[in-house]
């Protein structure tokens, strides 16, 4: 499971009934090398798209879109979408730090989190880099 740190503003628009994780459009991209991710700025895509991978190699920029979200109701809510992936063709992807979440629905492109890699990835050519059960849970561990 990849768990995604929420972004402070996230958390505000989730509690003034501005996101809708089951119902809104929510996406994938990639961020680059040396991509540090800061939940108190980093608040929508304008915030981060400019360290966001270039199209190329089997990687487009704002293409990627989540599918069937499933939220639960338990000690800790969360919700779980399911797992997806980028294959590398013509060229290597990346290398890629992280994994940011956004809402393409809401009027900001609000950022929902980050999925940091532990060491930059570089998918080479014909490899695929899986994303497994990109989760949000209630709680930013």
């Amino acid at each position: 499971m990849a768990t995604a740190v929420r972004s402070y503003h996230f958390n505000a628009e989730l509690l003034k009934g501005n996101q809708d994780l089951d119902g809104d459009t929510i996406k994938a991209i990639l961020m680059g090398t040396g991509f540090v991710f800061d939940p108190e700025t980093h608040v929508n895509l304008a915030a981060v798209s400019a360290s966001e991978l270039a199209t190329g190699n089997g990687y487009t920029q704002q293409n990627k879109t989540l599918a069937n979200p499933t939220p639960t109701e338990a000690a800790t809510s969360k919700v779980v979408w399911d797992s997806f992936e980028w294959t590398a063709s013509g060229g290597a992807i990346g290398p890629a730090a992280a994994c940011i979440l956004y809402n393409d629905t809401s009027a900001d492109d609000t950022v929902v989190g980050c999925i940091s890699f532990a060491a930059d990835k570089t998918i080479p050519d014909g490899e695929t880099l899986r994303i497994t059960d990109p989760t949000v849970s209630e709680t930013n561990a």
